[in-house]
């Protein structure tokens, strides 16, 4: 088969590495429109149960992003002057810097023979009219999608707050979350390593409180120090970083979480962001683009005709990514909604947070909540302790 993959992200990387394993004499070749080297972001998370199923699949490429990785067990959370630290129940967090992850996968991609061209933009499938499968990996801006944008049946919903994706060179050993309140309402930010040198820091906040303190017409440089002043308590002195080099402006965005009814065209597929986004608080994007590319890659090999093939991809992913999704959504929506919870005793916001996934937390009393589900603890322990 030749196949043409648009975009050079994880999802279309990854779906191009298993392809070849699968059948070495695919013809595969990866078009980035961006030069070799250059992404966004900082860094990404995901958790142990990826790490596995990577090593299932495709070994080479998990010990070499496990190898690169930085690894917590807990949570570290912030609210006011109260500190605590939450045991994750085992669960292995990690993370990895988007362009040693980028940079992982393109090299083991290129040793299997597959061919990537840098600084080559798609912006029309009529241009590899040769390739028997194109896929779009070009996230959720897809150009190819947005061609098609009618039959895709494409939507687009706007989350309510606002939110920033910044580095630090402060080292954070923990998932660590910190809530600081203002004269102008609550903001907050997650943290996390990805390296031995830098972290991420996402920084989220009511649109109120985002004019406000205003956020919404500061340059970058304004903004930042702002920012470095609300959470000089964990930065510990350490700057924040923008985007480099930087343009004057403060990128402040509104989460997109973006749905298509249906996820292919004749042979044009849809991979990853381009095909759905779930929201950051969660942590699952990679996850879920590593995974659209391994269950195409099965779907492609269980089925030699095309059009079932994409058929039976969509059906089962949708089906199994239903549940992130969901959990993203609730995610989001705790966010929202903060006021709700953040002025419980500490204990409470605490598990409520954690619980922040949850579709009954927003129908419950929270108080009313935490007590259930403390009882339902209470009671699971109690049928482990007679088993």
């Amino acid at each position: 088969m030749k196949v043409a993959c648009v975009g050079g992200g994880p999802a279309s990387l990854y779906f191009s590495i298993l392809m070849k394993r699968v059948d070495p004499s695919h013809d595969i070749t990866v078009y980035e429109r961006n030069p070799a080297g250059s992404t966004y972001g900082w860094g990404v998370t995901y958790w142990a149960d990826l790490l596995n199923d990577l090593h299932s699949i495709d070994p080479d490429s998990a010990r070499a992003i496990r190898e690169h990785s930085v690894r917590w067990d807990s949570w570290v959370v912030h609210v006011r002057d109260r500190t605590t630290i939450t045991a994750h129940h085992g669960e292995e967090g990690f993370g990895i810097g988007r362009r040693e992850l980028l940079g992982i996968l393109a090299e083991q991609a290129r040793s299997l023979g597959v061919r990537i061209e840098f600084e080559r933009e798609i912006a029309d499938e009529g241009e590899l009219t040769d390739a028997d499968l194109v896929v779009a990996g070009d996230g959720v801006n897809s150009v190819l999608r947005e061609r098609h944008a009618d039959h895709f049946g494409t939507e687009v919903s706007v989350g309510r707050n606002t939110y920033a994706w910044l580095g630090t060179t402060k080292i954070f050993d923990s998932f660590t979350f910190a809530f600081v309140e203002t004269p102008h309402g609550w903001i907050w930010c997650y943290g996390y390593g990805f390296s031995d040198s830098h972290s991420t820091c996402v920084i989220e906040c009511s649109p109120t409180t985002w004019r406000e303190l205003g956020l919404h017409q500061a340059n970058e440089a304004d903004g930042l120090a702002l920012l470095e002043k609300l959470f000089a308590d964990i930065l510990d002195g350490h700057p924040l970083i923008g985007r480099a080099p930087a343009d004057g402006g403060a990128h402040w965005l509104n989460f997109r979480t973006l749905t298509n009814r249906t996820w292919h065209r004749g042979n044009l597929v849809l991979l990853g962001d381009a095909a759905h986004t779930t929201h950051y608080s969660v942590g699952a994007g990679t996850a879920l683009a590593l995974g659209d590319a391994a269950f195409l890659v099965n779907a492609l090999h269980r089925d030699t005709r095309l059009p079932s093939a994409l058929a039976r991809y969509e059906r089962e992913r949708r089906s199994a990514i239903r549940s992130p999704q969901r959990a993203a959504r609730y995610s989001a929506q705790w966010y929202e909604n903060l006021p709700r919870y953040i002025n419980l005793p500490p204990p409470q916001m605490f598990a409520l947070l954690g619980q922040r996934h949850s579709a009954l937390l927003s129908r419950i009393p929270p108080r009313l909540y935490y007590r259930i589900d403390q009882l339902a603890e209470q009671l699971k322990s109690l049928c482990e302790v007679k088993r």
